[in-house]
């Protein structure tokens, strides 16, 4: 009975330690103070609309890389400095071109990026229409032109192999 109690003593006492560790990783989480609610909103979304260019995948809101964390702090002194959204987005676009765009601009670069989809759904809708339209061709040809029609030989011939078969 000692034994048992002193394990779930050690267990408790491990699980606490355990958790306190955990909350040090919530600690890394950087704030930015603003003179006005307005320019907060903007951060916002500057942020999420902003792609991070290590992770690829995530906005600078959501990234944890370090060039994440650095491009935030630029933008939190650019909006200080009552810099525009397209100032600082031209800023962005100046150092990590295109990438860091979730919605790329519209250039020679990015044209099949915008308009690969709707040509290849307009390549697809014509392909089915052609299919479509030679399979119901090709099945009134057939039935134009019936080829289970047989000649009087033929039938003579088929007349004498259903007889042979009784």
């Amino acid at each position: 009975m000692a034994k048992s109690a002193y394990k779930i003593g050690i267990s408790l006492i491990f699980g606490l330690l355990l958790s306190f560790c955990s909350c040090s990783v919530l600690a890394a989480i950087d704030t930015y103070q603003f003179k006005d609610a307005e320019k907060q909103a903007r951060f916002q979304k500057l942020t999420n609309e902003l792609r991070c260019p290590k992770c690829q995948n995530q906005n600078l809101a959501d990234s944890n890389a370090e060039i994440a964390a650095d491009l935030r702090a630029k933008i939190h002194l650019m909006l200080e400095q009552d810099k525009s959204d397209q100032d600082i987005i031209n800023y962005m676009l100046e150092r990590y071109g295109d990438f860091v765009l979730y919605q790329p601009r519209l250039s020679k670069q990015t044209f099949l990026l915008w308009y690969a989809p709707a040509l290849l759904l307009l390549f697809g809708i014509v392909a089915i229409g052609l299919i479509v339209h030679l399979r119901t061709k090709g099945e009134q040809k057939q039935s134009d032109n019936p080829s289970t029609d047989l000649d009087a030989e033929q039938q003579q011939k088929l007349a004498q192999l259903l007889q042979s078969k009784k």
